[in-house]
C-alpha cells in the first residue's frame, strides 16, 4: 500500500510522515533534501538552478514510487511525484524562472514518467497558510531556506489548492493545519489517524 503527503515547504508533511510511520507501523519515505546538490543554490538563483533542481527531484521520485510498487512494504511518502509536475516548475515557469522551453521538455517527461507507474492509494494533503508556513520554516532554521521568497509560496500555495481540487487519480484526505499540533498534541494526532483510517477503511 502507498500513502502519500503532500503539502507546500514548511507544512508539516516530515513531521507527520513521521508520526504516521509509527502509529501505522509503516514504513516511511522521507523527501532527499540535506543530500540534494541543487537545492541551496536554487534558493541563491532560482532562475538559473529551476531546471535542474526539479528533473533532480522529477528522477528521484519516479525511482521512489517505482520502488514503493516493486515492495510488499505499506509505504507512507513525503511528498509525491505529481507535486513536481502539477505545483513546483508551473510555479517556476508562471513567475518566469523556467524558461518555455525548459518547461514544456519537463512536462513531457512527466507524462511518459506518470504513465509508467500507479498512483497512491491515498493522498493527504496539508492546507496551510502562509503565515502557518512560515512560522514552521523560520522554526526549523534551515540554512539554505532562509532565502525563500513569499510570492514563491504564495505561488505554491496558490497551484497545491488548484491541483487537489482536481485531483482525482485515487483517494484523498484534505486536513487544515494551522490549527492542528499533531506533534505535540496527541488529540490533534489522534483525529489525523482517525480521518486517515476511515479513508483507507475499504482498502483493508
Amino acid at each position: 500500500m502507498h500513502i502519500g503527503i503532500a503539502g507546500n515547504i514548511g507544512s508539516g508533511k516530515t513531521t507527520l510522515t513521521r508520526l504516521l510511520a509509527k502509529s501505522m507501523n509503516w514504513t516511511p519515505r522521507f523527501e532527499p533534501v540535506d543530500n540534494n546538490p541543487y537545492l541551496a543554490d536554487f534558493y541563491k538563483d532560482m532562475q538559473r538552478w529551476s531546471f535542474n533542481l526539479q528533473i533532480y527531484f522529477l528522477n528521484k521520485r519516479f525511482k521512489e514510487v517505482v520502488n514503493i510498487r516493486r515492495s510488499n512494504e505499506n509505504v507512507i511518502q513525503d511528498r509525491t511525484i505529481y507535486e513536481d509536475s502539477c505545483v513546483f516548475a508551473p510555479n517556476l515557469h508562471k513567475m518566469g524562472l523556467m524558461s518555455t522551453r525548459d518547461y514544456e521538455n519537463y512536462k513531457d517527461l512527466f507524462s511518459l514518467m506518470i504513465s509508467l507507474v500507479q498512483p497512491p492509494d491515498l493522498m493527504i494533503y496539508l492546507r496551510s497558510s502562509i503565515e502557518h508556513l512560515v512560522g514552521n520554516i523560520q522554526k526549523r532554521g534551515r540554512e539554505y531556506e532562509e532565502g525563500i521568497r513569499l510570492d514563491y509560496l504564495k505561488g505554491l500555495n496558490d497551484l497545491y489548492e488548484a491541483w487537489i481540487t482536481e485531483y482525482s487519480d485515487g483517494k484523498k484526505l484534505i486536513i487544515d493545519v494551522d490549527k492542528l499540533d499533531f506533534e505535540n498534541d496527541p488529540k490533534d494526532l489522534s483525529s489525523v489517524i482517525d480521518a486517515v483510517g476511515a479513508e483507507l477503511h475499504g482498502l483493508f
